[in-house]
């Protein structure tokens, strides 16, 4: 079925209305108001002409103006393809019955034109618009013994021009819905990408109120702690002021474990039902694109938050851009546990490139994941270091020093 038509009813199975925009419901008021003036028309002329059959005239264009208005009123002729079809065929019934009464029936081949494309499929819409031609120049030679060159081009022209308009405005209209499903697509979009971002926001803070926490209140005190009990240690055993360090001491102690708890309940929530190695392992398992293998080796170890963060975030973004630009068939991520260090390797088959090249012009498209890594990698006192060649693959290494609370 065609689009619906600016200059006719809403198309069969269409909503209606709601595709009507102001101008197509001038057009299709432009419709009834030619069809109309052409019935007054032949109607006028046989009365205006003292024709012997203008009883008749009259009678036909009465009842082709009825057939018209009750299809313009019926629902069911603007949701299905048969009953359109059918108040077509009752249309032109009546239009043959006035071409036999009258030769001013030619002209109301116009308007007929257009609801024949409009309520048909093309290719039948445009044999009906030959038809029609057709038998409005049949008609109008019945009742002149002249053959004027307009009998013939009148009609031939206005068949032509129909079907041209008709095919200019389903371009048209299809170009117009292509733009309103790309707006609303972009509109999604960018809702979607505000989401996102208000979420890296919300997580982003989470983690650095973590990494402030961690570094600021959690060590001083800790070294509160420790200078107290250092203190204690110093004071003879029957000093007035060993209660009040030991009350000090305590305090400190008990702010410290309640630091650490604000720590894990700002920690991202890749971390908060598990171990690093779990939510590495959750990132390879859940990787579209290549094959992700994790594996662990060393002893396991407890790490600060501010380092679980580092190294997930590293291995995201690492494993990110091997999905979106490494063409890579597989990829292995492995964390290792050493005496003094904990190091990540993120290492794939991909197609590589050039470290130089990439740090040292990034483009619009990204270029930034490697030196946010680095940052992250640096800012915990770590080394970050990228091998690769074009064709050789990517081999992504971290290594970060372990916390004289995480060697204890």
């Amino acid at each position: 079925m065609t689009p619906p038509l600016a200059t006719a009813l809403p198309a069969p199975g269409d909503p209606g209305v709601r595709t009507l925009t102001p101008v197509s419901r001038v057009l299709r008021l432009c419709l009834h108001a030619l069809l109309f003036g052409l019935l007054a028309l032949a109607a006028g002329r046989a009365v205006a002409d003292s024709a012997p059959n203008a009883g008749w005239v009259i009678a036909a264009c009465a009842v082709l103006a009825a057939v018209y208005l009750a299809g313009v009123r019926t629902p069911a002729v603007h949701r299905s393809v048969r009953a359109g079809a059918v108040w077509l065929a009752g249309l032109c019934a009546a239009w043959a019955a006035l071409l036999v009464v009258s030769p001013d029936g030619l002209w109301i081949a116009f308007p007929l034109y257009f609801l024949e494309l409009h309520l048909l499929r093309l290719r039948w819409g445009v044999a009906a618009v030959a038809v029609t031609a057709a038998a409005a120049i049949g008609g109008f030679l019945a009742h002149s013994s002249a053959v004027p060159p307009g009998a013939f081009l009148g009609p031939l022209l206005g068949g032509a021009v129909a079907v041209a308009t008709v095919l200019g405005y389903q371009a048209l209209y299809r170009e117009s819905e292509r733009r309103r499903e790309l707006i609303e697509e972009l509109i999604t979009t960018r809702a979607e990408l505000a989401a996102a971002e208000r979420s890296a926001g919300i997580l982003a803070e989470r983690e650095r109120l973590a990494r402030e926490i961690h570094d600021t209140l959690a060590q001083g005190l800790s070294s509160i702690q420790l200078l107290l009990r250092a203190a204690e240690r110093s004071l003879p055993e029957d000093s007035a002021a060993l209660p009040h360090i030991g009350r000090a001491r305590e305090a400190a102690q008990e702010n410290l474990a309640e630091a650490r708890r604000f720590v894990r309940a700002l920690t991202p929530p890749d971390l908060e039902h598990g171990s690093l190695p779990a939510a590495l392992e959750r990132l390879c398992s859940g990787a579209p694109g290549p094959r992700v293998r994790f594996s662990l080796s060393g002893t396991p170890r407890s790490l600060p938050t501010p380092y679980e963060v580092a190294l997930l975030r590293i291995a995201q973004s690492a494993l990110a851009n091997v999905v979106r630009h490494a063409e890579a068939g597989r990829a292995e991520i492995t964390l290792t546990f050493m005496d003094s260090s904990v190091t990540l390797d993120i290492v794939d088959d991909g197609k590589g490139f050039d470290p130089c090249a990439a740090s040292s012009a990034p483009s619009g498209g990204g270029g930034f994941g490697l030196p946010a890594m680095r940052s992250r990698a640096e800012t915990l006192g770590g080394l970050f270091t990228v091998e690769s060649a074009p064709g050789q693959g990517t081999a992504v290494a971290v290594t970060l020093p372990l916390p004289a609370e995480a060697l204890s």
